[in-house]
């Protein structure tokens, strides 16, 4: 197989910091470059500041982006205008974005993943409750995450929910005068149920889907206590992009 060139963007955060290990140790990738605005000297590849100053300096074939919702759109951009095939973990991206990233993919012909969650037990739960929506209509997700998360729900929470959606009908749940005596605490309503987001410190990346039935309940609970569980995930992202000409929307398409 031939080297993989990488680029990672938001270098320095947490999750950064495991995708750089992750590719200095798997045979078959090159780490050529990392963009992070928190510039650190002593690394032993090139650091830049903006991605446009990596792209425009260092050969690639991928670029893996975990950063921010306010920057992703642009750096996915710029990295398939570059001919350079993104696999992006940062969650925030709207619909309508998805939308267009789609489609400069296809007309470029440049393979893209945009995953919400790369941890492979993560997708099984999320595949899990799609199946077990067919039976159970009444469900409402519960997703927990470190306290330094800047959107919510989760991309993951949004994805599971979109998921689900096809596999029942919008339906009206709970009682028909329910009243929130305090905002929010019913959660937010997305594809006619809720989703209540926690975040406090201790967390990583937690989610649970309760379906409700007659005399039963089920929950699909997946938890990632350490980073690292998503790297098997990111790893076979990067494998599966190269033959890739167009842009994917969650690893669940990459395994079946």
């Amino acid at each position: 197989m031939e080297q993989i060139n990488i680029i990672v963007t938001g270098a320095f955060g947490r999750m950064g910091q495991e995708v750089c290990r992750m590719v200095e140790a798997e045979e078959g990738f090159r780490l050529v470059a990392i963009v992070d605005p928190r510039r650190r000297e002593g690394s032993n590849v090139p650091v830049f500041s903006t991605l446009r100053e990596a792209l425009e300096s260092v050969p690639a074939d991928v670029l893996i982006d975990f950063t921010k919702p306010d920057v992703v759109y642009e750096h996915t951009l710029l990295s398939l205008e570059s001919g350079v095939r993104p696999v992006v973990g940062t969650t925030g991206l709207r619909e309508d974005q998805i939308a267009e990233l789609s489609r400069i993919s296809r007309e470029k012909k440049i393979g893209a993943v945009i995953a919400p969650n790369f941890a492979i037990g993560a997708v099984l739960m999320m595949k899990f409750a799609q199946i077990a929506a067919k039976y159970m209509q009444h469900v409402e997700i519960i997703e927990y995450h470190h306290d330094q998360k800047l959107d919510a729900p989760s991309g993951t929470a949004s994805k599971t929910a979109e998921m689900i959606s096809k596999s029942r009908n919008e339906i009206k749940q709970g009682h028909p005068q329910e009243k929130e005596l305090l905002d929010g605490v019913r959660g937010g309503y997305m594809q006619g149920f809720r989703i209540h987001s926690v975040r406090l410190p201790g967390f990583v990346a937690h989610q649970e889907v309760i379906f409700g039935g007659e005399g039963q309940f089920l929950t699909i609970r997946h938890d990632s206590v350490h980073r690292s569980s998503f790297m098997p995930g990111v790893k076979l992202a990067v494998q599966k992009v190269m033959s890739l000409d167009h842009l994917v929307y969650g690893l669940e398409n990459l395994i079946e």
